[in-house]
């Protein structure tokens, strides 16, 4: 699956973007999708700008317009190295489609829970069993959801015994903030070793989400969280790949903090 120079890599001091994704026109959109991106971004775009941002490694998170529509992302990463990937999948979904998918370089999978006329009710057997088998590849959920509905979701999450790892920071309430139930509830969280916490959207966040990150930095000393760019900015496309790094920077001015943000965190996570 490696090539020699990229296995070197993986094991010295890298950058990984732990947030991005990839699709085509041809992809078959779901039904009333938040976005309808009209453009392709393809595994090789994104691939050159990974290289022309010395960014080394990815992660790759399926993204709600497609819903289980996998096909195009698992082509992707195959064989390569450098990528992994996160799904969506429905809970009917049985363990040999998850052993093939984790060959493949699958490590998760992202639960988008965020605009939906009615959240599903995740106690059900249905969800138990994947949840189950999630925790039994040794794979994480990826749980994208808006801070309001934190407190709530957890404790099932938790007790089901997986890696959880929340996407945009926990999307706290633009009002009250880091004061937020869901944002105190994601720092408690944060505390039991197995929750990570993506320092990613914060496009989508503004300028708020320097404040979060720099709340969590200070809650967790740079632990648990990982950095990811959400490129291609879909629904904000006017947003740059730099423009990533450089709120990184703003964000975590602790040349240390940061750089462990950017890669041995990731690593840990992703590529162990």
């Amino acid at each position: 699956m490696s090539t020699s120079s990229e296995a070197a890599k993986a094991q010295s001091g890298f950058k990984v973007d732990c947030h991005a994704h990839v699709f085509t026109t041809s992809m078959p959109l779901r039904d009333n999708p938040r976005h309808k991106p009209n453009y392709s971004f393809t595994i090789e775009d994104y691939l050159k700008v990974l290289d022309e941002h010395g960014v080394d490694f990815a992660v790759l998170a399926a993204a709600s317009p497609w819903l289980d529509y996998n096909d195009y992302l698992i082509d992707s990463i195959r064989g390569k190295a450098r990528l992994r990937g996160t799904v969506i999948l429905e809970p009917s979904v049985e363990r040999y489609v998850l052993d093939l998918m984790k060959r493949d370089g699958i490590v998760g999978v992202r639960m988008h829970m965020i605009g939906l006329e009615k959240m599903p009710d995740i106690t059900t057997f249905e969800y138990r069993r994947m949840f189950k088998r999630i925790a039994d590849q040794g794979w994480h959920v990826h749980l994208h959801c808006e801070g309001r509905d934190l407190p709530d979701l957890l404790p099932h999450f938790i007790d089901a015994g997986m890696t959880l790892v929340i996407d945009h920071l926990g999307r706290p309430d633009p009002v009250e903030g880091i004061d937020s139930a869901g944002f105190k509830a994601l720092l408690k969280v944060l505390e039991n070793g197995r929750t990570w916490v993506k320092a990613s959207g914060h496009h989508r966040l503004g300028a708020p989400a320097t404040g979060y990150l720099r709340e969590l930095v200070r809650h967790t000393g740079g632990e648990k969280i990982v950095w990811g760019s959400d490129c291609p900015f879909v629904g904000q496309e006017d947003s740059t790949y730099q423009s990533t790094l450089d709120w990184l920077t703003e964000a975590v001015p602790d040349e240390a903090v940061r750089e462990r943000i950017l890669g041995p965190n990731a690593r840990e996570l992703y590529f162990t």
